[in-house]
């Protein structure tokens, strides 16, 4: 059995703010972008690209953008210029309620939301602990898993599956699907991700098609048949808007947990003092989640289109200029925080950005953070876990985690 691996120190290196472009970014980067995130608040906070986008990673003007009335999530335009308007996954980001502004947005959100009340919610914390006691039952039977492929990326697939309804021989299928359409949103993708993003939509649009029709015949009390028959103030959801977003929540959710496992236990791992305390004090397990969600925020970089020319600071953004804004920069401003680097699971108040801000704050945050609570009560208990081998980052600058993480008890 593994004696455990030394993770190492945080890399330092930084992007040079005066060569730094979105569209072109550095392994290095991809690997660890707190450094450069530092630089770019000091030297360039409202960040002009070569394209002639902006970068925006301050948190103050993160937030502004991000609940600006003058800032549209619609990206048909952007997106379309980048996928073409006959691509089917133009059609599937068209759709879903984070890229749609009013009037589209909040009716699209109202009825979605059925499935995620209070209420429905609460109903499902005791499936998540059943979830979440057999995959780490089934990952560590010979002592050691791989904490991405055998927990984080099952847990959030399991639970978003069976509450559409579907069996769980189909989680493997609904990863593939789900990593190729997210990748599609990564900052200029390469041909290849937007033609497998493509494919997948088409197959997650037969499958998802036949479900809504089953239901249909046959309803239940699970998420589809909650979606096929939402109906408010005599709306409902279109067939796109349906298919559409029913396979967002799936991508959504399962990319957003995975990603918070991965990343929260890699930060407790490399701050042992944290992961001692939360083994000798279980009731900071909330705060903990937040502080994971901030200190290394699964979803980095966002995004508006501004409808008008915008004020930044001192920058003047034109309309119709594509704003990004990074949440995982913002997460870690020292103006909005007292030592922003330090990994504090007791910290509060923790007004973190990860979910987003304002009217598109994330509709799955709640079941996110149950299914972190779970998780890391549930992990915390194997007093010998530890690292079994050099972790695997995925690629990527927007849905940052991990490819693979080996444990060992």
């Amino acid at each position: 059995m593994s004696t455990g691996h030394d993770l190492g120190e945080y890399p330092q290196w930084a992007a040079d703010p005066t060569s730094f472009n979105l569209n072109d970014l550095d392994d290095r980067f991809l690997d660890y972008p707190f450094p450069t995130y530092a630089r770019l608040r000091e030297e360039s906070p409202i960040h002009r690209n070569p394209d002639g986008s902006f970068f925006v990673t301050c948190y103050d003007e993160v937030a502004a953008v991000l609940n600006g009335r003058a800032m549209s999530s619609d990206k048909k335009v952007p997106l379309r210029g980048v996928f073409g308007p006959d691509a089917p996954i133009y059609e599937h980001h068209a759709n879903v309620m984070v890229f749609l502004d009013p009037p589209d947005h909040p009716r699209v959100r109202g009825l979605v939301a059925h499935a995620f009340r209070t209420r429905t919610l609460a109903t499902w914390q005791p499936k998540v602990e059943r979830v979440v006691d057999e995959l780490l039952s089934d990952g560590l039977v010979d002592g050691e898993m791989d904490l991405i492929g055998d927990f984080a990326y099952l847990l959030p697939l399991t639970v978003v599956g069976e509450m559409l309804g579907v069996p769980t021989d189909d989680r493997e299928r609904f990863k593939f699907w789900g990593a190729s359409v997210t990748a599609s949103l990564e900052p200029n993708p390469a041909q290849e991700v937007i033609d497998r993003a493509n494919a997948a939509v088409e197959d997650f649009k037969g499958y998802l098609g036949e479900l809504a029709d089953r239901r249909r015949r046959e309803p239940g009390d699970d998420l589809m048949s909650i979606l096929v028959k939402a109906e408010e103030n005599g709306q409902t959801l279109t067939e796109s808007e349906l298919l559409h977003n029913a396979a967002f929540l799936l991508n959504a959710g399962h990319e957003t947990t995975s990603n918070l496992i991965g990343s929260g236990m890699d930060a407790l791992f490399r701050h042992p003092d944290q992961l001692e305390l939360l083994r000798e004090r279980p009731e900071l397990v909330d705060s903990a989640v937040e502080e994971m969600l901030r200190f290394d925020s699964p979803n980095q970089i966002g995004g508006r289109l501004a409808l008008e020319d915008v004020t930044l600071r001192d920058t003047t953004v034109p309309a119709n200029t594509f704003v990004w804004v990074s949440n995982g920069a913002a997460n870690r401003d020292p103006a909005a925080w007292q030592q922003p680097d330090r990994f504090d699971i007791t910290r509060s108040p923790n007004p973190h950005l990860a979910f987003g801000h304002g009217p598109h704050l994330c509709l799955g945050a709640a079941l996110a953070r149950m299914e972190g609570r779970v998780a890391f009560d549930r992990i915390v208990r194997f007093p010998d876990l530890r690292p079994a081998a050099r972790p695997v980052r995925r690629p990527r600058a927007r849905h940052r985690g991990f490819l693979s993480y080996p444990v060992a008890v």
